[in-house]
């Protein structure tokens, strides 16, 4: 599967990504840190996880940065896209 590297999936996968490698922590103790299972950060940081606000929040937590944090010191500049909802 060809991965668009325009998503907001992608784009906060990577990120995720970048600030687990600054704190040189693998994903396994990024998965201990944050209490979701190494499978599913694995599936986070290559984009093809869609992680729900409850677990941004575990993420960022155990990466000791805050989601606004991790949004405006890693690119994740959220860029209008069509909206699902009625």
């Amino acid at each position: 599967m060809t991965q668009n590297n325009n998503t907001i999936e992608y784009r906060f996968g990577k990120a995720i990504r970048r600030r687990r490698r600054e704190l040189d922590l693998s994903q396994e103790e990024l998965a201990e840190r944050s209490g979701l299972h190494r499978n599913y950060i694995s599936g986070i940081e290559s984009g093809e996880r869609n992680p729900s606000l409850k677990n941004v929040v575990k993420l960022v937590a155990a990466l000791e940065i805050s989601v606004s944090g991790l949004f405006v010191n890693y690119g994740i500049e959220v860029k209008s896209e069509p909206e699902n909802d009625a």
